[in-house]
């Protein structure tokens, strides 16, 4: 059993145990009596460091949201050139979605609730705050650079960047079968990479007058 009384590693060991039963069974199918075991901890402690299981999911969500943006302010994407820093943003959230695909199913089980824990999360509009003030420095660089069109919302960028990446790997199985593809081979997924940057870069290329 986790120790208690080591408050920082018990929340840390419910967190993880919360996220990965989430992820699995969504909110209405997740189970305290589970997270409590995987994570070695008595139900009563989850209950008195997050009251109840939907704050528990909150703080789960939150936690992931922390996670991507903080990796991608490690990108340092300020001091790159423009079209290089939105390449390697979107390389990196194609690459995120793939690799972390508990956030993606956290993500449909708070839409299927409509929001409503992100809603009352103080922490996600703050980070994602820091997020729009990067990407809009990015956009006015390359616009001074001759290199972006002006005009863009850095907002419905970074919508566009999440988007082509999601729609893909949460619709696979639908549009495998539809299309008759295999669509996670390491193939599919290195075409849909090339596909999502090239995308991205042409919708925000500046043209010739």
């Amino acid at each position: 059993m986790v120790n208690s009384r080591d408050p920082e590693r018990a929340r840390a060991r419910i967190l993880a145990a919360a996220t990965e039963e989430f992820a699995r069974y969504g909110l209405g199918g997740a189970r305290v009596d589970r997270i409590a075991t995987r994570a070695g901890l008595n139900k009563r402690m989850l209950y008195y460091y997050f009251r109840d299981k939907d704050n528990l999911f909150l703080a789960a969500l939150e936690a992931r949201y922390a996670d991507i943006r903080a990796a991608e302010r490690a990108l340092d994407l300020e001091h790159l050139a423009p079209r290089e820093a939105l390449r390697r943003l979107v390389e990196f959230t194609w690459r995120y979605f793939l690799d972390h695909p508990e956030f993606m199913t956290l993500l449909n089980s708070e839409n299927l609730h409509k929001g409503r824990h992100v809603r009352r999360s103080r922490r996600v509009p703050q980070m994602h705050s820091a997020l729009v003030d990067m990407l809009r420095g990015i956009l006015k660089r390359g616009e001074r650079d001759g290199v972006f069109r002006a005009g863009v919302d850095p907002v419905q960028l970074y919508i566009s960047i999440a988007g082509e990446g999601y729609f893909y790997l949460s619709n696979r199985y639908t549009l495998a079968q539809i299309f008759k593809r295999d669509l996670m081979s390491k193939r599919a997924l290195a075409e849909r990479a090339r596909h999502n940057t090239d995308m991205i870069l042409n919708a925000l290329r500046r043209t010739s007058s």
